[in-house]
């Protein structure tokens, strides 16, 4: 067997040899005819042994643009055999400058996105710009632009920074929101949800930005209600506004969160958000003195199954219709009486039973949660059976319950007889059917308001007739543009203002004057489908190719901030379950898995009386500790980054001082996705990571010096201790593919997986000699370390491995493929490997005292329960510990060492 491997690395090597000739003439004939062709250490025609700042500038410099123009030129093959893999990163507001945070949301997409095309994949790894809101708009009012010219300034120069970074976009795949190409399929989205009655204008009390002169969902406003953009304390207004019913689809979308997998956390949120969806709403016309008004109202009921017994309607004092024009407001005005629960003159007809209830006012400020209207069914509390007592109410009994204690219902129409189980689930999907309510829901859950009262936002696509209400612009009329914005001269003063000739306009059905809307919608929305857009950004017929959304999606990979937890992801599912109930894609999930990262965090100095934040200049560190150069009492601590802090830090100037790699290194290393990153270069992550930048070049450099002309490797010559050492480094190098592989597919602990690369590098780092210069292992051990860096570092992995391949004399295969590192197929682990499954030795103690070893297979060495479970079933454990109280198990988490805490 030793003798057929060592004759079939002979053969490799006598191959290789001829190869290699033939390569170095072809190389020495392209340096004579295109002597700019030519890789950066053949510059010099010299392997510098050392990686200093000057080389690195000079790699990073030379590689930036062929890796960029690769990923390019591959992005536009078209190749159906290739599985597809979508990297999806939150796209930006254009803002004008990149911070820290975009350069680790992206850096994390890049990594992935290059990773997955070495395993095979046709990777999509999009990017565009979130362009329409506020701050743009603020911004041109300060300083006397258009919005639009300032956003366009804005994108140019991030999306030079983010070139800069050596980040490989899909950039002939870039959707701006602020463009018409992109908003006019975001109003045909607003129209289908206009007509399928999920878009709808109503009068509400909403949140009220004095500042910013415009509405604000509830989720925009922070727990002092504050709003989250300008500080500003919220007032409450009552307003006509537009929404989105997203109630409709609680709980599909509190269902759908079970068939994903893990989102860090976010599944529990987003379930939070949405709540137990234990009831629903009913639809009623309002009426006075019998006759209707025209008006609609939507009650809650915890308990559908008992709709039937409903003795009235209560609304809260603060309700729109004591405060709004409705034409129930007087009537309503009229009865209240603060403290106390008011009958009143309105009644209320339900859709779906047919029976009328009064409606009358609650005493109390607030229902359950965020709920302004209940339907009041006495046989379902004792609250409301009091209520309706106290006004002298009448209603029919609906629950019988038998001496077993089984309910079923009666006096229910068609439903009478059915278990409440029965009941609930036939009355609502019934109410459903009929289009009088019937969608589960919970108490927390809001409908989505939309309207924004400014101008730099995607137009409403309706016009308001006085004759035939408000009706959606005609799809082949879209895009509805917005106007130019000639002059803002403050905020709020959007020119989408009644006096503007832009809002006249004519009814698309009955041709008679009408009037454009002027709210325009939240950006929120905008970012709820941009997705979509990416399978197909240049279609002009439609939002998206259904054939091209159902290849793509769902994203694979979705990854962003953890703010957007709630509110984006939330809107996103939401429209994603829409457009699949609408036919236009097949997924009803838009993303598969979610990767939130943590916020990257600057040191502060703040004056502790005043709260003023210091710059370091300021700040004195000569001491043990910092202090403020002026005196008084100072705290130090770490908060997101940010210019009003004197804590921030230019990508550029960082990456400057470091280089591209160093720094995607450091923001890999230095903790895990999800958890917030303290930036400190002197005391953290960013030593280590140039030094194993310069190790990892040493490496290289020792392995080409070891096969300089004359010294011909010859595997046979190692001995019997040099060959053990050659299998260790075999099973380092199977190991560190395997974990990195996981790392890279499964939890994304990029920090995990350049530990392991450390572990890896260490090993070879100390390999003697002879086994640098006689084994194909090492050889092997080191090219597959480095396309394993490709992806995190992927300027210095293209260079060593140019540095490789020009290794004289070469045993490894993979150094004969030719093309650049990230070219290369993802390495894998060999069979053999895996053939027989590690055993590792534990030692057993009991209550701290060796008792013996058992072996246990690797994969299992750290689940304590499992390990647990094969010491009592071993001998050891039937001798010692079968008739013993075990009080505690410690596993070691560094050793393979358990410890059994039993009585004496």
């Amino acid at each position: 067997m030793q003798v057929s491997v060592r004759r079939s690395a002979l053969y490799s090597l006598r191959t290789a040899r001829c190869r290699q000739s033939r390569a170095a003439l072809l190389s020495s004939a392209l340096r004579f005819l295109f002597p700019g062709v030519r890789t950066v250490f053949r510059e010099t025609g010299v392997w510098e042994t050392n990686y200093l700042a000057q080389t690195r500038r000079r790699v990073e410099k030379w590689w930036h643009p062929r890796i960029m123009a690769q990923w390019e030129k591959e992005a536009l093959e078209e190749d159906s055999n290739r599985k597809k893999f979508y990297v999806l990163s939150m796209f930006p507001y254009p803002s004008g400058r990149l911070h820290m945070g975009h350069v680790r949301v992206y850096t994390i997409s890049d990594v992935i996105g290059h990773f997955q095309r070495m395993r095979g994949h046709k990777v999509l790894n999009p990017m565009g710009w979130d362009a329409f809101g506020l701050p743009a708009e603020n911004a041109a009012i300060e300083r006397g632009l258009d919005p639009e010219e300032w956003t366009k300034s804005n994108i140019q120069l991030m999306r030079e920074q983010l070139d800069s970074l050596g980040l490989c976009f899909n950039w002939d795949r870039e959707v701006t929101t602020c463009l018409p190409d992109y908003y006019k399929w975001t109003q045909y989205l607003f129209i289908k949800l206009f007509e399928a009655g999920l878009a709808y204008q109503k009068e509400a009390v909403v949140n009220w930005d004095p500042v910013d002169q415009t509405v604000l969902a509830d989720e925009q406003v922070d727990e002092n209600g504050r709003s989250w953009r300008s500080g500003a304390l919220v007032e409450q207004k009552l307003l006509t506004q537009w929404f989105i019913k997203t109630t409709n689809y609680a709980k599909p979308l509190l269902d759908a969160l079970e068939e994903l997998p893990e989102w860090y956390g976010v599944k529990g949120m987003q379930a939070n958000w949405i709540g137990e969806c234990t009831g629903c709403y009913f639809d009623f016309k309002l009426k006075v003195e019998g006759k209707e008004t025209g008006e609609t109202l939507s009650a809650y009921s915890s308990s559908p199954e008992m709709v039937f017994g409903g003795a009235y309607v209560a609304i809260l004092p603060s309700h729109r219709l004591l405060h709004g024009s409705s034409s129930v407001r007087s009537v309503l005005q009229k009865a209240f009486q603060p403290g106390r629960d008011c009958l009143t003159e309105v009644t209320a007809h339900n859709l779906f039973t047919g029976l009328e209830v009064p409606v009358i006012i609650s005493h109390k400020e607030a229902f359950d949660d965020y709920l302004d209207t209940v339907v009041g069914v006495p046989d379902c509390s004792e609250e409301e059976l009091s209520v309706a007592r106290a006004l002298n109410l009448s209603w029919t009994p609906v629950l019988k319950t038998s001496d077993d204690g089984d309910q079923t219902l009666i006096n229910s129409k068609e439903f009478s007889d059915l278990s409440r189980e029965q009941a609930f689930h036939s009355i609502t999907q019934k109410a459903r059917s009929q289009g009088v309510g019937g969608y589960l829901t919970s108490s927390k859950l809001r409908d989505w308001l939309i309207s924004r009262q400014r101008y730099w936002g995607t137009p409403i696509p309706v016009v308001h007739c006085g004759s035939c209400g408000a009706v959606a612009v005609p799809e082949e009329e879209l895009p509805v543009t917005l106007p130019k914005a000639p002059s803002l001269t403050g905020k709020g003063a959007s020119p989408l203002g009644a006096e503007h000739d832009w809002v006249t306009c004519k009814c698309p059905r009955c041709k008679g004057p009408a009037r454009r809307e002027t709210d325009t919608m939240d950006t929120f929305v905008d970012s709820a489908w941009y997705y979509f857009r990416y399978t197909d950004p240049h279609n002009p017929d439609r939002p998206f190719e259904r054939r091209l959304a159902d290849h793509w999606l769902p994203v694979d990979v979705y990854i962003g901030g953890k703010e957007h937890a709630v509110m984006h992801l939330y809107y996103a599912r939401f429209l994603c379950h829409f457009c699949r109930d609408q036919g236009l894609v097949a997924h009803r999930e838009p993303f598969w898995k979610l990767l939130v990262q943590g916020l990257i965090k600057g040191q502060t100095f703040k004056m502790a009386d005043s709260g003023q934040y210091l710059r370091r200049e300021e700040v004195d560190f000569t001491g043990e500790e910092p202090a403020a150069r002026s005196g008084g009492r100072m705290e130090v601590t770490w908060e997101k980054m940010s210019k009003s802090k004197h804590n921030g830090l230019d990508p550029q100037e960082v990456v400057q001082q470091y280089g591209v790699d160093t720094v995607r290194l450091y923001i890999l290393y230095a903790a895990p996705p999800e958890q917030d990153i303290l930036w400190n270069v002197k005391t953290d992550a960013l030593p280590g990571v140039l030094r194993w930048q310069s190790r990892l070049w040493q490496l290289v450099s020792k392995l080409r010096g070891a096969r300089q002309l004359g010294n011909v490797p010859d595997p046979s010559q190692l001995k019997k201790k040099e060959l053990e050492e050659a299998r260790r480094i075999w099973e380092n190098k199977n190991h560190a593919v395997q974990q990195v592989t996981h790392h890279f597919t499964e939890d994304f602990l990029f920090n995990a997986a350049i530990s392991r690369l450390m572990g890896l590098t260490n090993t070879l780092n100390s390999a003697a000699v002879r086994v640098v210069q006689h084994s194909v292992e090492f050889e092997e051990a080191l090219a597959v370390l480095v396309m394993m860096v490709a992806p995190m570092a992927p300027h210095l992995a293209s260079e060593l491995w140019a540095g490789l391949c020009e290794v004289k004399n070469p045993l490894c295969p993979l150094l004969l493929r030719g093309g650049d590192v990230l070219q290369q197929p993802w390495p894998i682990v060999d069979p053999q490997y895996l053939e027989v499954p590690d055993i590792v030795e534990l030692s057993v103690l009991i209550n701290n005292k060796l008792c013996g070893k058992v072996a246990v297979p690797l994969q299992v060495s750290k689940d304590s329960s499992r390990v647990q479970q094969l010491v009592l079933d071993s001998p050891i454990g039937q001798k010692l510990l079968s008739e013993r109280s075990i009080k505690r198990v410690i596993l070691s988490p560094r050793t393979h060492l358990m410890n059994f805490l039993v009585d004496e």
